[in-house]
Parts: structure tokens; sequence; C-alpha cells
């Protein structure tokens, strides 16, 4: 095994291809949810869904596109998860999931360790998950000012 920079080439080209792979189907469940938002949203003004013109509709929505990034972290938890079974950077699959669950949340508590020569590919999961909360975060914001118009404080 090579020491130094050069020993690392492999974690960085796996990491870039899985940041690919999962801002990719990240911004794909934003966009899906945006297109499912406006639509329903249309039909909320145009009174044919009088329950989402309520507080109580809000918060369902809220809550839904919240679960729905949820999902959405726990699949991209899932293929880093699958990559590190791929590669033997880890035993099973428990620690497999665990070890990417804290990666990605940037947690990093587990007592789980990488292989040594893949050990940079979970610091690069870190810079993932940094990029996927974010995503999420700006979206749960977006939906939320449009969904919560009322609490919104207008500035002349």
């Amino acid at each position: 095994m090579q020491n130094g920079w050069f020993s690392w080439d492999a974690s960085w080209s796996w990491g870039i291809a899985l940041i690919a792979c999962t801002v990719a189907l990240h911004v794909s469940c934003v966009v899906l949810a945006a297109v499912g938002l406006r639509r329903l949203r249309i039909a909320r003004i145009s009174g044919r869904h009088p329950f989402f013109q309520t507080t109580a509709g809000a918060v369902v929505v809220i809550v839904a596109v919240a679960w729905l990034m949820a999902v959405a972290h726990a699949i991209e938890c899932s293929i880093w998860a699958t990559a590190y079974l791929h590669l033997g950077a880890v035993e099973n699959p428990a620690d497999a999931m665990l070890y990417s669950i804290d990666s990605l949340t940037t947690r990093g508590t587990s007592d789980l360790v990488l292989q040594h020569h893949w050990m940079m590919l979970g610091a690069i999961e870190s810079i993932n998950g940094l990029l996927l909360f974010g995503i999420s975060t700006a979206f749960l914001f977006h939906v939320m000012r449009g969904w919560l118009p009322d609490f919104i404080v207008r500035r002349p």
C-alpha cells in the first residue's frame, strides 16, 4: 500500500461518484416534491382543497415534506453503506449503515472505523451530508414560507 496523499485516490474517486449520485437523487426528490406542491397550491388557491387553506393543512404539508426528505436521507445513507460493504471497508451491513448515518450526519460518535485505506471516504461522506442537509433545509424553509404566509413578517 502506498503512503501519503496518493494512497487515498480511490477514496476520492468513489467519494465524488457517490456525492454525484446522492445529490442527483436528493435534487430529484426535491424537484418532484416541488412539482407536487405546486399542483396542490393551485388546487388550494382555486378552492378545490379547502383543508390546505388551514393551519392544520399547512402542518400536514410541511410534515409530509420533512418525511420525504428524511426518507431520501435514509436511502442516501443506504447507498453509502452499500459502497462500504462492496469495497470491504466494513464487515457487515449493520456496521456499514451505522457508520454511514454517523458520517452523513457528521455525528461521528460510533466506535466504528473504516479500513485504513478507506478512512478518507468517511470524511468525504460528511461533506456530502452537509450538502444534502443544506438542500433539505433550504427546501423546507421555502415550503414553510409558502404554506405559512400569515407568519411571515412583510417589510414595506
